[in-house]
């Protein structure tokens, strides 16, 4: 079947918009910050196990992600309040109550907070989704305050169904459909939803580091290429480089400096902004309806 939920379309056929402040190159940096439970197998390993059989509790792995939560946001939350940088956080829900004082210090910082399910289990496999979908969102709004506008699924999965309980539950944009460096609509039963740019999936820290294995200096050397083939289109029309990340990836010491060179790399570029979902999408509405507004007789 053809793809039901968003039209095919090419680079030339992107509608030519004004960056954000006269600057065409969007940065976003996300951090997905998510719970695992203690009592089930960690699906994702560092290490494997001996003849192949899962242990429970998985231990060495599971300490794997508790270093990044316990360790890693602290020092991640501290480089980005010391820079001024505003991130996107991709919250499982369950961390509110399984990891309050992480909780309380993502409230204190300058982020936008963005449904990511309630823990990392993908959205087929519940019975009702819908409900799954609420008691994040709920979850979210009652302890931060404010509803999240913005969505990533785990694991980035989504049923045909997905799409419309998201906007009937007031989303505006998601991150789920890798499919461009550049904003598109996403048509769904109950009206329509941006698709935020998510970066190419080799973009993101898990491929990076865990699946290739590279050093901590590819990411930098992979940004950087990135931002080269992007240069010339800029001229043009804006890119969206999001840069997805994972605790217990990105922020272990021997990576943070890579990490961190990046960012300052990019903050110091003059055509570059760092903005955030909700950003992003209020910038994309408002272009589009003034260029829509210049063409019109």
């Amino acid at each position: 079947m053809a793809n039901p939920f968003v039209a095919y379309r090419m680079i030339d056929a992107q509608p030519r918009l004004e960056g954000p402040g006269g600057k065409p190159l969007i940065v976003q940096i996300v951090m997905n910050v998510e719970c695992w439970p203690f009592d089930k197998p960690l699906p994702r390993k560092l290490l494997s196990t001996p003849y192949g059989q899962d242990p429970v509790p998985d231990i060495p792995n599971y300490s794997w992600v508790e270093y990044g939560l316990r360790t890693g946001m602290s020092r991640f939350i501290r480089g980005c309040a010391d820079r001024g940088l505003r991130v996107g956080i991709n919250l499982n829900s369950a961390i509110i109550t399984e990891y309050p004082a992480l909780a309380a210090a993502l409230r204190d910082l300058d982020c936008e907070i963005v449904g990511h399910g309630v823990t990392q289990r993908m959205l087929f496999m519940e019975d009702d989704e819908a409900a799954v979908i609420e008691r994040c969102l709920s979850q979210i709004e009652e302890f931060f305050g404010t509803r999240p506008r913005g969505w990533l699924g785990p694991g980035l999965a989504e049923t045909f169904d997905t799409l419309g309980h998201l906007k009937a539950a007031g989303i505006d944009y998601v991150m789920d459909w890798v499919i461009d460096d550049f904003p598109d609509w996403l048509e769904t039963p109950n009206g329509r939803l941006l698709s935020v740019p998510y970066g190419g999936l080799d973009m993101n820290d898990v491929a990076i580091w865990s699946n290739d294995h590279q050093s901590a200096a590819e990411y930098f050397t992979r940004v950087r290429d990135m931002v080269l083939t992007f240069e010339p289109e800029l001229e043009e029309r804006p890119r969206v480089l999001t840069l997805p990340l994972h605790p217990h990836v990105a922020c272990v010491p021997h990576r943070l400096p890579a990490l961190w060179a990046t960012f300052d790399w990019l903050a110091a570029r003059e055509d570059t902004v760092v903005m955030t979902g909700s950003e992003i999408t209020d910038w994309f509405v408002a272009a589009c309806d003034a260029a829509e507004a210049r063409s019109a007789p």
